[in-house]
């Protein structure tokens, strides 16, 4: 007896420790084992039943449990949390906590269950903690047969579907023994549960029995119901119910395995026929059942239509306010699309305006002889735009309105010709084009030199010249204008090739640019160049560079120029070549246009009246 109360006077100073020294998790694990487990022991070989119970009630008293509980889940050393667990099981049960009773059974053992589980769930997926598992689920298979009503929190627990799913044999096996080791005990367990537990503990031995395919988890699975069956009898017989075709899953899978004198006496209570009293028991019961949903679904409607009516007035009032801004951002909307369109209008025709005061700016600086043909060929192009989209528009609305698929056929068939006749006309304006000789652009101001205009015109010049034979120009000035237009040539020609060595310097130079730009592209980070790779990209003069500038200026210049400007080389700095200079010289039969007049043979004629 003085033993017995040393211990006892030891939980306080047991909880001091915990509450005042700094202690690990681990350290607090092995401090609490040591305690409980010597505290529980002295308590266990007394003469006297009522010492235990009076330690376990002033273990929860005193805090002790509740350190327990919220050291359990953070230690790592799975044998000395398992051991708390299971002494923190055994002083729950048989505990009187006298007037903190309600707090104790609502929301101490919960937490107990939470905790327990919760180590369950990490033993699980180690292989080599099988044994502390199957410790730690005999703790909650204890703790559930003295507080059934922690029945309903472990089957509606995350933790425990979690271990349900799991796929290892063992783990399964542990649980559905775990129920069957609880309802041996506490022969009145199964009896204090609800219907949905009950219903919850068949789902669970159902689907071992569907999902698992071990002999040893059927057999447990199928013992399971055998004793629910026998504890709950008339009870168990409507819940079964709720599981058609589990006799032929029984006789289809599990017959030859072992245990077929259970799987028969299963397979004879669910095939039994509910005549007599069970039957009108099962009728009974179904029918509180449904009366009894009933109520609850009118009673549920009733509170959900009063409770609706006094948010009706709100509700009412949001849906208008929100009816009324939707409105007035269609209206805000609507103003802006019509501000929008009348601004797109204004703009286009502005640009309309702009592009038709360009346009005439334009046919002002055409020659007068192009001008008409220009305007013919604008009203022909918008006559055949206008021509085109109403033939479309016709032959569309013709398709839409033609019944029958054989106006079809017959316009894809004439389509088809259509195609085949523009290919054959193409490919004879191709060979006709091929064929004749090339013509001189339109834009240069004359229609070609025919052979028979160059005779034309070589006829006039001898008759001019020989009605105007100038008698003034002796041989000496022909032959130094000669001289002179020789010059003329040379230097015309230098200027051609100067030209050439300027365009080849400036691809030199381009490629150049392109090859540093290239460069400049692989460049290392500024944050790690050198100052050797740094001078490599520096420009070799600065000539080069000015060079370059001025050169993209004038390609700026040129590209800026109006569109007739670039027509036929006219006005652009293009000099006519000395190789065009000789084919008209070669055609006109030795005569020289390139000044103010034209010798030939000792001769000087106008080169205006040519």
């Amino acid at each position: 007896m003085e033993l017995l109360e040393e211990e006892e006077a030891a939980i306080p100073e047991l909880k001091r420790q915990l509450e005042t020294e700094d202690l690990g998790p681990e350290e607090k694990i092995s401090l609490l084992n040591d305690a409980l487990n010597k505290v529980l022991n002295s308590a266990a070989v007394q003469a006297d039943s009522a010492a235990l119970t009076r330690v376990k009630s002033q273990l929860y008293l005193s805090g002790v449990l509740g350190q327990c509980v919220r050291v359990l889940p953070l230690g790592r050393n799975w044998t000395s949390a398992a051991t708390l667990a299971h002494l923190t099981s055994c002083s729950c049960v048989g505990a009187e906590p006298g007037s903190r009773s309600e707090a104790f059974h609502r929301l101490f053992l919960p937490s107990v269950m939470d905790a327990l589980l919760s180590l369950a769930n990490q033993l699980m997926s180690r292989a080599e903690c099988s044994a502390l598992f199957r410790k730690v689920m005999d703790s909650v298979g204890w703790l559930l047969s003295a507080h059934t009503h922690l029945t309903d929190q472990v089957l509606s627990s995350v933790r425990y579907e979690q271990i349900q799913m799991c796929e290892d044999v063992t783990v399964s096996l542990l649980c559905i023994q775990m129920w069957i080791q609880t309802c041996t005990v506490n022969r009145d367990f199964l009896s204090r549960l609800s219907d949905e537990s009950v219903l919850l503990l068949l789902n669970e031995a159902v689907g071992q029995l569907a999902l698992s395919s071990d002999s040893a988890v059927g057999g447990a699975s199928v013992r399971l119901m055998l004793l629910m069956a026998r504890q709950l009898g008339l009870r168990l017989q409507s819940l079964l119910l709720n599981f058609k075709g589990l006799d032929s899953l029984l006789e289809k899978d599990w017959t030859g395995r072992g245990f077929d004198q259970e799987v028969g006496q299963l397979i004879s209570i669910l095939q039994r026929d509910g005549a007599g009293s069970s039957e009108s028991e099962v009728s009974a019961e179904r029918l509180r059942a449904a009366c009894l949903i009933q109520a609850a679904w009118r009673s549920y409607r009733t509170r959900r239509r009063v409770k609706g009516l006094n948010r009706a007035v709100s509700t009412l009032q949001r849906r208008y306010r929100a009816r009324r801004r939707r409105l007035q951002e269609q209206r805000e909307a609507q103003q802006w699309e019509e501000q929008l369109s009348y601004q797109v209008c204004v703009r286009r025709q502005r640009a309309r305006r702009r592009f038709h005061q360009k346009q005439r700016e334009l046919l002002l600086l055409l020659p007068p002889d192009q001008v008409r043909p220009y305007l013919q060929e604008c009203e022909r192009r918008a006559a055949v735009a206008i021509q085109s989209a109403w033939r479309g528009f016709r032959e569309r609305r013709r398709y839409k309105g033609a019944p029958g698929d054989a106006l079809r056929e017959s316009q894809r068939r004439q389509r088809a010709a259509r195609t085949l006749q523009r290919a054959g006309r193409r490919l004879l304006e191709k060979r006709r084009a091929a064929k004749a000789p090339p013509l001189t652009p339109p834009w240069i101001g004359q229609d070609g030199l025919t052979e028979s205009r160059r005779a034309e015109l070589k006829q006039q010049v001898d008759e001019h010249v020989a009605v105007h034979r100038s008698t003034r120009v002796s041989a000496e000035e022909c032959a130094a204008l000669h001289e002179e237009v020789q010059l003329l040539l040379r230097a015309e020609l230098q200027k051609v090739a100067q030209r050439r060595r300027e365009e080849q310097r400036v691809e030199a130079l381009l490629a150049c640019a392109r090859t540093q730009l290239e460069l400049l592209r692989e460049a290392p980070p500024l944050s790690t160049v050198t100052v050797k790779q740094a001078e490599s990209f520096l420009s070799p003069s600065a000539s080069i560079a000015a060079r370059a500038r001025d050169a993209h200026n004038a390609a700026l210049q040129a590209s800026r120029l109006p569109w007739w400007r670039t027509l036929g080389g006219m006005d652009t700095g293009e000099e006519v070549g000395p190789a065009h200079l000789q084919e008209l010289e070669a055609e006109l039969g030795g005569l020289f246009i390139g000044g103010s007049a034209v010798v030939r043979g000792g001769a000087e004629v106008d080169g205006a009246k040519l």
